[in-house]
């Protein structure tokens, strides 16, 4: 489990106006909380604080006016694109303790049913697990290679780290191969319709407001 060491400074001034202020500055804001403790708000350099989520940190190492604790990041909220984090949820753990995460799940290999026209679709791109801090997985990385056609990884057939419990559905699709053409598809003939009537934009109302007068 990747652990990555920053920097923090109290925050004194609240609100809208001083945060913005903050990210221009190059920081993100952040609330620590947790473990019966009152909530704190910090910065952290926000450059520092992205590096660490590329390499996959769960949990932070941080500096506070010379003291220093370990905080697991508990949720990140983004900008309106869904690209810049803007800021941060740490709690306060004790890093035997049990907690709750999402994982991500990054497939590995080529489906032999590629081979045969199948095409692979990942329908699940994370998981929640449940396990120590220290024993929080940066990824689940499960091969696809024995996949054939028509056939499908389930979140049971996860090989997961000593220690660390799934709680997704263990019946659900991570990933599925399947030929395109053989997607089952019903038919307007089969339904006894005929094809669907083109959409008419622009001219619709006018000739309907016509036939009203």
């Amino acid at each position: 489990m990747e652990v990555a060491n920053l920097q923090a400074t109290r925050r004194t001034q609240l609100g809208t106006k001083h945060t913005r202020r903050l990210r221009r500055s190059g920081q993100i804001p952040a609330i620590i909380y947790g473990h019966g403790e009152k909530p704190v708000s910090v910065a952290m350099d926000a450059h520092a604080f992205v590096n660490a989520l590329h390499h996959h940190a769960r949990v932070l190492k941080v500096q506070i006016e010379g003291a220093e604790e370990q905080y697991l990041i508990k949720a990140v909220q983004y900008d309106y694109l869904g690209t810049t984090p803007v800021h941060v949820d740490l709690m306060r753990v004790n890093l035997d303790e049990k907690v709750t995460v999402t994982v991500e799940i990054e497939l590995r290999g080529t489906p032999v049913g590629s081979h045969e026209g199948g095409v692979l679709t990942q329908l699940l791109d994370t998981v929640e697990v449940e396990c120590a801090v220290t024993a929080i997985p940066d990824t689940l990385r499960p091969s696809v290679a024995d996949l054939g056609v028509n056939d499908s990884l389930l979140v049971k057939d996860l090989e997961l780290p000593k220690g660390v419990v799934v709680l997704t559905s263990p019946e659900e699709k991570i990933a599925t191969c399947r030929v395109p053409s053989a997607v089952e598809e019903v038919s307007a003939e089969e339904e006894g319709e005929g094809p669907a009537e083109p959409e008419m934009i622009g001219r619709a109302k006018e000739d309907e407001e016509k036939s009203e007068e």
